[in-house]
């Protein structure tokens, strides 16, 4: 049987390069990839990119090529970037809503994009650096299993790739922890053994949500009322993009205690102002769903959900509530429940599906 060839998403950190070295030594055809995908023409700006975006990585990502002795490409993704992960972003904070770009870009660039490119030049499969594993079920469908270093497991958010792309994608960082990734890239000799992780959205790397919506994006940030609960006015806010649920920094807000982000209403360009318990809810609704290992949810379904990154999770009941939205009744209050955010449901450390927070 000849010899299956992966292209592998190298963003010159250490764990893209270690999955190409792991795939290499597992006998595949290894093809290094860097997605371009940067948006301005300025050198000097481009290279400030942080991330999978700047041009150190282009220049890492080759040097780890070389050292393996594997071909290298850079390939030029920056209008599915713009269409799908900028635009996207632009939108949802006009619509109030907080958005995990991170997943879009997953879905739509680095799998659907580049997945296509790939196979475009002879590739059998993609491949990536996530702490993640791919796994069949006995009931023939792939889904995501979380990772063994489960303090790096990336799997919230990838809950949105499709069975076409699970079937054709290798994780081989999955089956370790970020220390034992980290010994093997010192061992072979990489010069990205320990290279710090990227933290921020890669085209926003000062962190400056707002900022950049304004500068970049030419999104005019209209001032509003901070309403309580109940409507009435309480103050001035200077535009929704400066907000998130939850949010207590930053308010501007003398109300003797700690007071918190409760709801944002576009259609008002209001927002809503509460006490820590207003925060807590046991409900929420989820559109733009997909489901990973099953094909359909019939009934009610026990699962554990995590409605950010970084959220352990919290037992609840799922079932649908219309051809594309599903109910999540969580067993105990949870914390700040945010429009534009994933909920991703898991059982048995596997990703059962996942949905866009809509309602709650």
């Amino acid at each position: 049987m000849d010899k299956k060839t992966v292209c592998v998403g190298m963003s010159g950190g250490v764990d893209s390069s270690v999955a190409a070295y792991l795939l290499k030594e597992q006998g595949y055809n290894v093809i290094g990839v860097t997605m371009q995908i940067w948006q301005s023409e300025d050198p000097m700006a481009v290279s400030n990119n942080g991330g999978c975006c700047g041009l150190s990585a282009v220049d890492d990502a080759r040097r780890v090529a070389d050292r393996l002795e594997i071909p290298y490409y850079v390939m030029n993704f920056k209008d599915d970037f713009k269409k799908y992960v900028i635009d996207y972003f632009v939108d949802e904070y006009k619509n109030g809503h907080t958005p995990n770009p991170c997943i879009a870009c997953n879905r739509y660039v680095k799998w659907e994009a580049l997945l296509k490119r790939c196979m475009m030049i002879g590739g059998d499969y993609i491949a990536t650096g996530h702490y993640a594993r791919v796994i069949k079920l006995d009931n023939g469908r792939y889904t995501l299993k979380t990772a063994k270093g489960i303090a790096k497991d990336q799997t919230y958010a990838l809950y949105n790739l499709t069975q076409e792309q699970l079937g054709r994608t290798l994780m081989p960082v999955g089956d370790y922890d970020k220390t034992e990734i980290r010994k093997i890239a010192d061992e072979i000799g990489l010069a990205v053994a320990h290279k710090p992780d990227s933290q921020d959205i890669c085209f926003v790397p000062d962190g400056d949500y707002a900022g950049y919506l304004e500068r970049e994006a030419g999104l005019v940030s209209v001032p509003g009322n901070f309403v309580d609960t109940n409507g009435n006015v309480i103050g001035r806010h200077k535009g929704i993009i400066h907000y998130t649920i939850g949010q207590r920094k930053g308010l501007g807000i003398a109300a003797g205690h700690p007071v918190f982000v409760a709801d944002i209403i576009p259609e008002t360009n209001e927002v809503v102002i509460g006490e820590n318990e207003d925060i807590f809810k046991t409900r929420l609704v989820a559109d733009r769903t997909n489901l990973m290992a099953i094909d359909r949810l019939d009934g009610e379904m026990r699962v554990m959900a995590k409605i950010r990154y970084a959220h352990k999770g919290c037992m609840c009941t799922i079932k649908m509530a219309g051809e594309d939205r599903i109910e999540v009744l969580f067993d105990e209050p949870v914390r700040a429940m945010t429009k534009g955010q994933a909920v991703v449901f898991y059982k048995d450390d596997y990703i059962v599906g996942g949905g866009t927070i809509c309602e709650f």
